[in-house]
């Protein structure tokens, strides 16, 4: 996800995006921890997405 297609989100949207990542971030983590988890990079970019979606949520207020 990149900081352009989300400044173009309108602040509804941000908002749920970011609840979606992080009950992801969730999943990943119940995942990794009962060692299911195929991509643990994927928790990263996960963490990296919902840093990307707060600041942008920041800027607009």
């Amino acid at each position: 996800m990149k900081a352009n297609e989300l400044r173009e989100m309108q602040t509804a949207e941000l908002t749920s995006k970011l609840v979606d990542l992080k009950a992801e971030l969730f999943n990943l983590r119940f995942q990794h921890a009962i060692n299911q988890l195929e991509n643990p990079g994927r928790i990263d970019a996960v963490k990296k997405d919902i840093a990307r979606v707060m600041t942008v949520l920041a800027e607009k207020q």
